[in-house]
């Protein structure tokens, strides 16, 4: 990636990218990042028949934000002061609850894998995102790599039925959850932009904690009518799941690798969710995919290998 002049109004050290242990970890982080991902698909779907998108998601931030609250008091020893320029979570935080909604919103219209087809329009929506925020243009064999990660993620989630995927019907889910694709596509880039050095920990909470208040503005209707205690047990283990990985957890690494990645890498990683989800349903004893599929998988992994150790 070569370093060019960042738009106006855009800071010197936006171009500046991390050393190469710093790197490794934000690709670690990233990985760690769409393994965790991956259950949340199939999760959400068993949950969403019982619960309203506002309500699922009002209550996964609720217990995140309290679990990221006490890491950011351990981390920062009992010092989390009110920060600088609030207005820069609530942008972040608007942006995190509107992919959150929509998610679970298209998956009352369309199903998983549909949603899946959408979601792998991040890395290169992201992208362009992170040459708009932040003046990053990525070299041709970047870009060539993310094309060929797409395609071989795209197969996966058809699971290599080209009578499926030329089926696939643009509905109304898939342009709901579009809108959220795009949202969570600019937060990438906006988190470099927006941080002024505070810590990870800190800039984390107080991201999780705007994207939850945004939610609760957005669902207080839904959420007062929801009835918890009524809920099945599906719903609160997917509660229980998202808040944990992928609320503070995911938010964490997100943040962690945005400091250290330019954007055309960092959420690249989304296109190994289809392939760590075929491993997880293997391992569970639900059986393995085709050879067909499988190979679909090793594209996706052999163009994010030449996207990693392409240079920034």
């Amino acid at each position: 990636m070569t370093a060019v002049s960042p738009p106006t109004g855009a800071r010197a050290d936006h171009t500046v990218f991390a050393t190469g242990g710093q790197k490794l970890l934000g690709h670690l982080a990233m990985l760690a990042f769409s393994a965790f991902v991956a259950a949340s698909f199939s999760l959400g779907a068993l949950a969403a028949p019982h619960v309203g998108p506002a309500a699922i998601n009002a209550a996964r931030f609720l217990f995140g934000t309290a679990i990221m609250g006490g890491v950011a008091l351990f981390a920062l020893k009992g010092n989390l002061a009110w920060p600088r320029a609030p207005w820069r979570y609530l942008v972040l935080g608007l942006l995190m609850a509107v992919f959150f909604v929509t998610m679970f919103a298209a998956l009352q219209y369309t199903s998983p894998v549909a949603t899946g087809a959408v979601f792998t329009l991040m890395p290169l929506a992201s992208t362009f995102f992170g040459w708009i925020f932040l003046g990053q243009v990525p070299r041709a064999v970047v870009i060539a790599s993310l094309v060929i990660a797409g395609a071989g993620a795209i197969w996966v989630i058809f699971r290599g039925d080209i009578a499926a995927l030329l089926a696939f019907d643009v509905g109304r889910g898939e342009i709901i959850f579009f809108v959220g694709v795009l949202c969570h596509a600019a937060y990438a880039p906006l988190v470099r932009r927006f941080n002024r050095g505070e810590p990870v920990a800190a800039f984390t909470f107080w991201t999780l904690l705007a994207t939850g208040l945004c939610i609760a503005i957005y669902g207080a209707g839904e959420i007062a009518g929801t009835e918890w205690s009524a809920l099945p047990s599906v719903v609160w283990l997917a509660i229980a799941y998202l808040s944990v990985f992928t609320t503070a957890g995911t938010f964490f690494l997100l943040q962690y690798a945005s400091m250290r990645l330019p954007a055309s890498k960092t959420l690249a990683y989304g296109y190994l969710t289809p392939s760590f989800i075929i491993l997880l349903e293997g391992l569970l004893g639900h059986g393995w995919v085709s050879a067909s599929i499988a190979a679909g998988a090793a594209v996706t992994v052999l163009g994010l290998a030449v996207m990693t150790l392409a240079r920034d």
